[in-house]
């Protein structure tokens, strides 16, 4: 049983009244901060080299700013004055701020896209901005804090008829190619069981107020959307994962890598019932592990099927029965286990294995057939220039997006809930529905 303890009055779980009503980005200039090395021109052609402006400086927001240098990288914001100046030198005609509502107001005639790379909790907020300005949007995973937000992003994304991907970088590589093939080509025969699960632990979030906040950090700018509450040294720039109003823990951060080749294998999107289990429920920290069960329907011609997720060193106990051809266990660390009529496909991000091995060794694998990929963030600018998509847009990964997120709704509300995709509703569970958004703090819109 999933009971919940240290209940804060501050945390918001049980006191999100109602949906954040959406609305356009409200006028912040005079209230940001902002540094400007060189005067801004109005935006050329996206078929020349694209602006881009880009929320977050380092780490995940850095690795996308570099994979996107090839163009004009004319702005970028971070509320972390440090990470600000070290992700901006090597950028020195970037315009420079602490507020994304003020960069994307002062730069939105002067340009074509924004990269989003901030804490789950501000994924949302920052690409909704970014979507209504009529922007070109690359963000992280997972897409959003909340489900409703998932739906939100795509739903501006298709209307605006942007160009958008979130930042699952392993679906561009040749392995999960491989692996969609051999499952859709129909190698194991028709799969009804999905194993997926990854080492990954974030657990142990505590706030603190033993240490006043840096001088380079702009506490209120951080928590954004998020509750007020005191600075807390243990969060920022990474440790935030752990805690519930920032983060989803393990699921959040690797659940849209790893269920990522089972959507696109198997032609996934909504989830109809899902089932979670943890130890006791914590209101600030997620948990030490989680595992969830989410029943999907049947898809055209393939069969309805569950897909079973594990984290923080959990596996399936499936796994723990798989050798290779020489004996060896295939206990591996993090992957994907497609269980068909058939056979078995054992995969991670690199590798993927036909079992049993001895029943495959004659199979003639077939030509491959998706081509290979010219880049995650490349493909993101080509489309951007020529017109065209890409393969993990919004609509893709903010239903990828929903289904990971609806493993923690499941958790935290201790219920096993029936989902209706289609109004976004827990028909069955109005306690778990209240953890499908929460309320925004004043100042900060969706």
């Amino acid at each position: 049983m999933k009971k919940k303890k240290g209940d804060h009055s501050h945390n918001q779980a049980t006191t999100r009244r109602r949906f954040l009503q959406q609305s356009t980005a409200i006028g912040l200039i005079s209230s940001g901060y902002f540094v400007n090395p060189v005067a801004g021109k109005p935006s050329s052609s996206p078929n020349e080299r694209l602006r881009i402006a880009a929320v977050g400086a380092t780490n995940r927001a850095g690795a996308n700013i570099r994979g996107c240098a090839s163009q004009d990288i004319v702005a970028i914001a971070d509320v972390d004055g440090n990470l600000l100046e070290q992700g901006s030198a090597a950028y020195p005609n970037a315009r420079k701020y602490r507020d994304y509502r003020v960069m994307l107001e002062k730069e939105a005639e002067k340009i074509d896209a924004v990269l989003v790379g901030t804490p789950d909790h501000s994924h949302a907020p920052a690409s909704a901005m970014a979507l209504r300005l009529k922007k070109h949007v690359y963000c992280e995973k997972p897409l959003t804090h909340t489900v409703y937000e998932a739906r939100v992003l795509s739903d501006l994304a298709r209307e605006n008829k942007l160009v958008t991907q979130m930042g699952t970088q392993i679906h561009a590589g040749d392995n999960y190619r491989r692996v969609v093939e051999l499952i859709q080509g129909n190698a194991i025969g028709p799969v009804k069981e999905v194993h997926v699960w990854s080492s990954a632990v974030y657990t142990g979030g505590k706030f603190r107020t033993d240490v006043p906040c840096p001088a380079h950090v702009d506490w209120d700018l951080w928590l954004g959307p998020a509750p007020e509450r005191p600075y807390s040294p243990d969060v920022h720039p990474f440790a935030w994962r752990r805690f519930w109003d920032y983060g989803a823990g393990s699921l959040g951060d690797f659940g849209c890598h790893y269920m990522d080749l089972a959507h696109w294998a198997l032609d996934l999107k909504h989830p109809v019932k899902i089932d979670a289990h943890g130890p006791e429920v914590d209101t600030v920290s997620t948990p030490a592990w989680c595992k969830v069960q989410y029943d999907y329907p049947s898809r055209g011609e393939m069969p309805a099927l569950k897909l079973f997720w594990y984290d923080s060193g959990k596996k399936p106990e499936l796994l723990s029965t798989l050798k290779n051809k020489k004996g060896e266990p295939l206990n591996w660390n993090s992957g994907q286990l497609f269980v068909g009529e058939n056979g078995m496909l054992l995969s991670d991000y690199g590798r993927h294995v036909l079992l049993p091995e001895e029943k495959f060794e004659d199979f003639e694998r077939p030509e491959p057939t998706i081509p290979k990929s010219i880049g995650h963030h490349t493909e993101w600018i080509q489309a951007i220039k020529n017109g065209g998509t890409t393969t993990c847009n919004f609509d893709y990964s903010g239903a990828l997006t929903e289904a990971v997120l609806l493993g923690t709704v499941s958790y935290r509300s201790g219920k096993t809930i029936e989902w209706d995709a289609e109004t976004l509703k827990v028909t069955n569970a109005p306690e778990a529905q209240s953890l499908i958004h929460k309320e925004y703090r004043k100042g900060w819109t969706l």
